[in-house]
């Protein structure tokens, strides 16, 4: 995907996501993630975002940590997470393509890498103030290939790092099919951080998830339950994804 797109797709989720925590109110549950309830979404991301923007604006070439959330609530937690989300939007947007400073997945550049990595943290936390509603008509849709984009980094950046708690004491193999993608994952398991490469390598797979990609996205992600898309092989596999991958 092109930067652009990325940053269409961050500008529109955080617009979606704040109106969402008005129309619902930052006391109600969030579903998707246990013990959370709106207002701690609304911290959580906007402290993401400002982070993300520290990157950006002030290149610094190593980590450095986030702050802590934020002791608001009401409107001005509400203002708050607007105008964060607004800067990181217009600091990716006036950022070269040439912009140096760190991350922390693979990326085309530091510029697209943040681009990818706030638009998808962005995505995932809108569907869980949106899903505060308890209304499945609230859940806006998630684009097919955006969607396919994120489980990419999921698959390949994400757990391919030593923090990835997917391991089994037996190789396996688990296969993600995006339906109307097209897009293939074949993810190796083992005692070491899994190893995802894109397409339908040669031998068979323990198991298989497939659906649109969409739902794959959002219940690799634990924000559907895995009944939203076909497990098809060995049912342990999946649960083990569902049970130890877990990412805030």
């Amino acid at each position: 995907m092109e930067i652009t797109e990325y940053l269409e797709t961050l500008a529109r989720d955080g617009r979606l996501m704040a109106e969402a925590a008005e129309k619902v109110g930052l006391d109600a549950p969030v579903p998707p993630c246990p013990g959370w309830r709106v207002r701690d979404a609304l911290r959580h991301t906007g402290v993401v975002h400002r982070w993300a923007t520290a990157f950006v604006v002030e290149g610094h070439s190593s980590f450095h940590p986030m702050a802590d959330e934020p002791d608001l609530d009401g409107d001005e937690l509400v203002a708050w997470f607007r105008e964060g989300h607004g800067l990181l939007v217009r600091a990716l947007s006036d950022a070269p393509d040439s912009l140096e400073c760190w991350t922390f997945l693979p990326g085309s550049s530091p510029r697209g890498f943040w681009s990818r990595r706030q638009a998808h943290e962005t995505a995932v936390h809108r569907v869980d103030v949106q899903a505060a509603a308890l209304d499945d008509a609230a859940l806006g849709p998630v684009d097919a290939e955006f969607a396919a984009d994120g489980i990419d980094e999921l698959l390949c950046g994400f757990h391919a790092r030593e923090k990835s708690r997917v391991r089994t004491q037996e190789p396996a193999v688990l296969r993600v099919r995006a339906t109307d993608t097209g897009d293939v994952w074949t993810v190796r398991l083992s005692a070491e951080p899994p190893r995802a490469t894109r397409g339908d390598d040669e031998g068979a797979a323990g198991c298989e998830l497939s659906g649109p990609a969409e739902r794959l996205y959002l219940a690799l992600w634990n924000r559907l339950p895995q009944s939203a898309v076909t497990v098809t092989g060995d049912e342990r596999l999946a649960r083990l994804w569902r049970e130890t991958s877990a990412i805030i």
